[in-house]
């Protein structure tokens, strides 16, 4: 491939289409570059990326996608394929995804988050619905779930650590705010016993870890 980077236009985001031959870190910069010099042309657009020419662990797709946001004004929404199923879901996600005028209410998405669906965001964010383990909700602000949180979740991207995780019930495979991460240890629920009534859970950082706590408003004066 001549450039190791090409940008191409779809109905519903961009496909970035790297060389698999050039070295990750080489990537990573070639990265940066065309979208560095792109930035102008897509301004602060609101659009799905889609990674596609190299097979990428998740971890090089986050890396990547860090990247992006670092080096453009782009509003990244999710990560997908180019493939019509896909695209589906992702529209759907698109469109019932409205932001309020007010900064500080951040965004807002009706509906459930399944079959591995997620959802990135340059702003708080308040879901009314659930999050299925295998999907995730990225913000660089604030999360709040107004149903279950099965999957994964990550405030403040970028590194800052000022922010809050809240859910309604609160079960994920991971947490994650700024650069500290949670990680949840799963409990084997015995048969013979009810499962015990949900508690709305706020997960914040405290001396660089991690705390979920049951919401009160002793906890909520305390560190909001």
């Amino acid at each position: 491939m001549k450039n190791p980077v090409i940008l191409k236009r779809f109905e519903s985001g961009v496909a970035v289409v790297m060389d698999d031959t050039i070295p990750y870190e080489e990537l990573l910069a070639a990265v940066a570059g065309k979208f560095k010099m792109s930035a102008d042309f897509f301004k602060n657009a609101s659009v799905a990326i889609s990674l596609e020419g190299r097979n990428l662990s998740e971890k090089q797709e986050r890396e990547i996608l860090d990247v992006i946001t670092q080096n453009s004004h782009l509003n990244v929404l999710c990560l997908m394929s180019r493939d019509e199923e896909r695209n589906i879901k992702f529209l759907g996600i698109q469109n019932n995804l409205t932001t309020q005028k007010d900064e500080n209410c951040g965004q807002f998405y009706k509906g459930t988050l399944k079959n591995g669906q997620s959802i990135e965001v340059d702003s708080s964010i308040t879901i009314i619905g659930d999050v299925y383990e295998g999907c995730g909700v990225y913000s660089t602000k604030d999360i709040v779930i107004l149903g279950t949180l099965a999957g994964e979740a990550y405030a403040g991207v970028g590194g800052d650590r000022n922010h809050i995780i809240a859910a309604l019930e609160m079960c994920p495979s991971s947490l994650r705010i700024g650069d500290c991460t949670y990680k949840p240890e799963r409990v084997r629920q015995s048969v013979w016993k009810p499962k015990p009534k949900p508690v709305p859970m706020l997960a914040y950082e405290d001396s660089m870890r991690i705390l979920v706590k049951p919401i009160t408003k002793e906890l909520l004066n305390s560190i909001l």
